[in-house]
Parts: C-alpha cells; sequence; structure tokens
C-alpha cells in the first residue's frame, strides 16, 4: 500500500536543509532500485547526475605482502591537509570539501598515507606541512583511511545456500591450518563494517604501482579489526585510479547512481553563474566525503 510516508518524509527533510543554508540535496542508489529512482526522479523532481563506481574488497585472513620498493609515510591532518590542497584545486576535482582539514583530523579518519618510491629522499619535507608539488618525487600515491564500523553496518543477502557454505568450509579450513594461507574471507551474511579509502590520487610511471600498495596497507589494517569484513572505494568512472584499486567484481558495484535537486533558487551558485545541474562534468576525478557514506 502506497501512502506517500516516503514523499512526506524526503519532503521534510529538504525543508530541513534548506532552512540551515543548503542549495543542493542529493541521494545515492543502485541502478537496480527502481522503487527508489521513481520516487527521487519523477516525484521529487530529482535529476541523474554522476555514477561512480563502487569497488569493494574483502577482507582477508592474513597480511598481504607490501612491497621493498614503496616507502609509506603516515601524514598528519596537517601536512595531509597542506598535500591535498596541492594536488585537488577546485578545478581538478569535484566534491571537495570546505572542511579538508577538520576531516582529515577526524576520530574516525584512521591516517593519511604516502606511497613514494623506496629510492627517493623526499620523506622528510614531505612529512611537513611546508612543501610544495616539487618536493614530491615524480611517482607517487596518496590515500587517506576512515573507518566505517563504529556507524554503519552491512550485510550481503540473497547469497545461495551454496556459497554460504563453500565461504564456510574455507574459514573453517584455514582456521585449522593457517600455515596453508587458505584465502577465506571473513563472514559477509553477518552485519559487518567497512573500511572506506579516500583522497586517492597518484602519479608517475609508478604511481598505480604505489596505489596498489596503499590498497594492500589498507586491507592489512582491516585485517587487525575483526568487525571489518571489506576495504571499499568510490571514485569517478573514468578515474585512472580505478584500474589500480584490487576489488572483487561480484563485491563492487559498477553503477552507483547519484541523484541531485536544488533546493534554493538564486544561490552563490547562481549569482556567480555555477549551476552543478546544468553543468557537465569538468573532471573524472570525484572527492567522495567518507562522512556522507
Amino acid at each position: 500500500m502506497r501512502l506517500g510516508i516516503g514523499t512526506k518524509l524526503v519532503e521534510r527533510v529538504e525543508l530541513w536543509c534548506a532552512a540551515r543554508g543548503a542549495e543542493y540535496a542529493y541521494m545515492a542508489t543502485d541502478p537496480a532500485n527502481s522503487a527508489s529512482l521513481n520516487l527521487f526522479t519523477r516525484r521529487l523532481s530529482y535529476s541523474r547526475f554522476r555514477s561512480p563506481v563502487l569497488l569493494a574488497h574483502p577482507v582477508h585472513s592474513h597480511l598481504l605482502p607490501l612491497s621493498p620498493s614503496a616507502a609509506v609515510l603516515r601524514l598528519p591532518p596537517s601536512a595531509a591537509a597542506a598535500l591535498y590542497s596541492c594536488l585537488l584545486p577546485p578545478s581538478a576535482v569535484e566534491f571537495l570539501p570546505s572542511d579538508l582539514p577538520s576531516l582529515l583530523s577526524h576520530p574516525l579518519t584512521l591516517s593519511t598515507f604516502l606511497a613514494i618510491p623506496s629510492s627517493s629522499s623526499a620523506s622528510s619535507v614531505i612529512t611537513t606541512n611546508a612543501f610544495s608539488l616539487s618536493d614530491l618525487p615524480s611517482s607517487f600515491a596518496v590515500m587517506s583511511l576512515w573507518d566505517s564500523t563504529r556507524v554503519l553496518r552491512l550485510r550481503v543477502a540473497g547469497a545461495p545456500p551454496a556459497a554460504r557454505a563453500a565461504l564456510a568450509l574455507l574459514r573453517a579450513v584455514d582456521a585449522r591450518a593457517p600455515w596453508m594461507r587458505v584465502p577465506s574471507i571473513r563472514d559477509i551474511f553477518r552485519p559487518f563494517g567497512v573500511y572506506l579509502m579516500y583522497g586517492l590520487h597518484m602519479a608517475g610511471p609508478e604511481g598505480p604501482r604505489l596505489m596498489r600498495s596503499l590498497c594492500r596497507l589498507a586491507h592489512n589494517a582491516a585485517v587487525a579489526d575483526e568487525n571489518c569484513a571489506a576495504v571499499v572505494a568510490e571514485l569517478g568512472r573514468a578515474d585512472p585510479v580505478r584500474a589500480a584499486v584490487p576489488h572483487w567484481k561480484r563485491f563492487s558495484c559498477e553503477e552507483d547512481v547519484w541523484c541531485m535537486k536544488r533546493l534554493r533558487a538564486g544561490g552563490d551558485d547562481a549569482i556567480h553563474g555555477d549551476d552543478w545541474l546544468a553543468s557537465p562534468p569538468t573532471t573524472d576525478v570525484i572527492f567522495v566525503d567518507p562522512r556522507e557514506f
């Protein structure tokens, strides 16, 4: 029975957001969720806006080896903010948060990591906040890691019994013979949390290799957290980082539909002649704020 409860709920949320200065509202859903898409695009006047990819890799029971040819630096929040401000000017990325320093120092941001070739001598300068792009080596990769396990729980539903049994068997074998290093994964059919990699950026011929090292680092951090069963990243469909992020295709979403609606006419964007809904993407890079995940 359709009572219009969903419509009234969204409308009330829109009023709440507009009263606090928001110029736009957006939602994200799976393209197969036709009921949600119809509600927002047909009844509530939202427009399809972007279609990023959601890449997910389950957490294995064993640590992944890290390449000795990559040096990984843990950046303090001030240095991370300075690095991102150099790498990601507004013209090069969409949705960059205006309070980026606050995000990077948030308790759920575990850290920001920078991978550079181990032969580089730039580490002493980069870990301070008094550096420029000229201080970076020609190849590098950067990633921030967010712990969603304390605020979000997911569960895989609808899997056939054979798949459940096979994964349970692998876990049992691995528990009894860990020396075999069976590629077992955690129980994804019960509620679990995830780690979200955000602010992913790479450069240079060795950038993809260095990015894979950071993804392995994120995986190994998740291994130590029994509440985490997957490491995920959301990226623009044509973002070159996409090819460097390990993921399981069946565990990922090739199209995460974002829809947007303008809540207030004549806002700051209109004054400056910049309307997101009327403008095509200016870049393939999307900065996904993990607080909205």
